[in-house]
């Protein structure tokens, strides 16, 4: 088992390398706040999305010409990349995986974590071979509803989300954010995303991505999934919302995810810890 552990004061964060390089948890003041294992490698912790985020419709899409069929890892489609179920090396400050089958574009990801008494800071960075491929990055938080006894509030202001067909998969058309429960896309987001249990903890979210996938059906979890582009955008490269999937040969595309945080009036078990 190959894991990573940062330590500070009392914030605590421990990486799984051998179940794609995920946060497999993060504990704040005394709080895990995020899922557990629970057999399922979709849905607990927090994993990088790469070399693709959300849902392709049934796997497959074209570049350069060229049709490419991924495995379908979420029946009829093929969703959040390769990079979360794949087996990373720890090199000298830096988690690493080559990127290669069923992933058609041989590629280099790489993981950067630092953590400071105030948050946790992530950056991704994914550098193509010798060809030019499709790429998009983004990370996937099941942040616990339920800590210290209280229940999540999610905090968010955005002007605008993605239509969804059937299938959940953006249309591509942007319209007027519907109330929730979500699993949509929103762009301009204004104010957050932040997850604040009252009287207990908030987390700030801030990342280079544009765009946050929103994922508020659970009873038990919340999601908040940073992305670089909306999902199934490898079947929307000439549309003027995705100009940033793809990179040419041996360049490089990052993002960045920082989590901050701050104590609430009233946490006793932050108290006991800090």
């Amino acid at each position: 088992m190959s894991r990573r552990q940062l330590e500070v004061g009392p914030h605590r964060v421990e990486f799984d390398l051998d179940r794609g390089a995920r946060l497999a948890s993060l504990t704040v003041f005394g709080h895990d706040v995020l899922v557990g294992p629970d057999g399922d490698e979709l849905r607990w912790g927090s994993y990088p999305m790469a070399p693709w985020a959300g849902r392709i419709r049934h796997g497959r899409f074209t570049f350069d010409g060229v049709d490419h069929q991924l495995p379908l890892n979420l029946p009829p489609h093929a969703i959040h990349g390769t990079a979360f179920t794949s087996s990373w090396r720890d090199e000298t400050g830096v988690m690493a995986l080559e990127l290669g089958p069923p992933w058609p574009f041989p590629a280099r990801l790489e993981q950067r974590a630092a953590l400071a008494p105030t948050g946790l800071a992530l950056e991704l960075r994914l550098t193509a071979a010798e060809q030019a491929m499709p790429a998009m990055l983004g990370w996937h938080p099941w942040f616990r509803r339920h800590v210290g006894g209280v229940d999540a509030e999610l905090l968010l202001t955005a002007d605008t989300m993605f239509e969804v067909d059937d299938d959940l998969i953006p249309t591509g058309r942007l319209v007027d954010p519907t109330p929730p429960p979500w699993d949509n896309t929103f762009t301009d987001v204004r104010d957050g995303p932040a997850i604040r249990w009252p009287g207990v903890l908030e987390l700030q979210l801030r990342s280079s991505c544009r765009f946050w996938t929103i994922y508020t059906e659970p009873e038990h979890a919340i999601c908040v999934e940073p992305q670089t582009e909306a999902p199934d955008v490898f079947n929307r490269l000439d549309e003027i919302v995705a100009p940033g999937a793809t990179i040419g040969p041996g360049a490089s595309m990052t993002a960045t995810f920082a989590i901050t945080w701050r104590r609430l009036e009233g946490d006793a078990l932050g108290e006991a810890v800090s």
